[in-house]
């Protein structure tokens, strides 16, 4: 019996004024009280540990929640990637696609082309021969008023050879352009050490334009990142747009060299090409100190056939060429200019 109950009980045995009868109703109430007491105590007993029950499993509830909402979240995101990839190897494949029926076409149009272009060439340099063959003879004849009238036609004609021949060149140029731009390896990107396939491009349009027409000295700075490592790559692709910047380079640096050259300032031409592993992209940039692009013409620059160059000297299809292969590898191509002379042009490819 609860201790308060039972004092009150020994307290009321003690009391000599109430009957027996009186003590043993008192004693009944108070040990129902009790029992009341006993059965309400129990059921609050039970009732706090199903509370605490009740809260112990509401926490784990919800701790299980937080995680399947967290594998849900990571699932999302791991779908949205995955998507992500999928469209970039969808608008990568279709890009290929697009570059391989390109290359049939202009394979089919430079094969028809070149054979009358290569009788162009031939014939107007055979006919050249000629006329210097006749201008000698005539000269052999003597000057008379016949022969200086014919001998000034012959030069007119000469002259017009030559500038047959010049455009004629440039068409060809054109069409091994287009046919370079044809033909390729087998269209498969694979694991390539890329810092390599960069030295030795640049390496080799550098010695290309050394034994040309036209060489300069170029300072070159190579600053390749060796985290870079591997990118996927069609290395027989790439490689052009490795050789085409540093041509355009060369091209530009060689013509800002002859102008200052020709005021009597001092120049010296600089080629910087560098590559970076930066937030899952890769980087490769090649800038030049020469002339920059002039603002009128940057958003043509990658327009195909476009060409800054005079006479025979461009085909106006590296950049555009370059630009393609860049896109075909899921990747893009910015140029810009530097704050005091020169132009950069930045690569960005996924790394893998």
């Amino acid at each position: 019996m609860n201790n308060h109950l039972q004092h009150i009980l020994d307290t009321l045995q003690q009391i000599e004024n109430l009957s027996e009868e009186q003590k043993a109703t008192i004693t009944k109430s108070l040990k129902d009280a009790d029992k009341e007491m006993t059965i309400t105590a129990f059921k609050l007993d039970r009732t706090e540990k199903v509370k605490r029950t009740t809260a112990i499993l509401l926490e784990e509830t919800i701790e299980e929640l937080e995680l399947k909402r967290k594998a849900v979240e990571e699932s999302n995101l791991a779908l949205q990637k995955s998507l992500e990839n999928l469209k970039a190897a969808q608008d990568q494949l279709v890009q290929q696609e697009k570059l391989a029926s390109l290359g049939q076409l202009t394979a089919g149009i430079a094969h028809e082309i070149k054979n009358p272009l290569n009788f162009v060439n031939n014939f107007s340099d055979v006919s050249i021969e000629m006329i210097d063959e006749a201008l000698e003879e005539l000269q052999q004849i003597g000057e008379n008023a016949h022969a200086i009238e014919t001998a000034a036609i012959l030069d007119d004609i000469k002259s017009n050879l030559a500038k047959i021949h010049e455009h004629g060149s440039r068409a060809d140029g054109i069409v091994k352009s287009m046919l370079m731009h044809s033909r390729g390896g087998d269209g498969k990107m694979e694991p390539t050490p890329l810092n390599p396939i960069i030295k030795e491009y640049v390496n080799l349009a550098f010695h290309g334009m050394r034994a040309g027409k036209e060489p300069i000295n170029v300072d070159i700075d190579l600053q390749l990142d060796e985290s870079v490592g591997e990118v996927p790559l069609i290395a027989e692709d790439f490689s052009r747009v490795i050789l085409n910047l540093v041509n355009n380079a060369f091209d530009a640096m060689r013509s800002l060299g002859a102008e200052r050259s020709a005021h009597g300032e001092s120049y010296s031409p600089k080629l910087t090409v560098s590559t970076k592993s930066e937030n899952g992209q890769i980087l490769i940039e090649v800038q030049d100190n020469g002339p920059g692009i002039p603002d009128e013409i940057k958003d043509k620059i990658m327009q195909p056939f476009f060409t800054t160059k005079k006479g025979t000297q461009g085909t106006g299809l590296g950049l555009s060429i370059t630009n393609d292969i860049i896109k075909a590898h899921g990747g893009n191509m910015t140029a810009a200019n530097l704050e005091k002379s020169g132009a950069r042009f930045t690569i960005n490819l996924p790394s893998s």
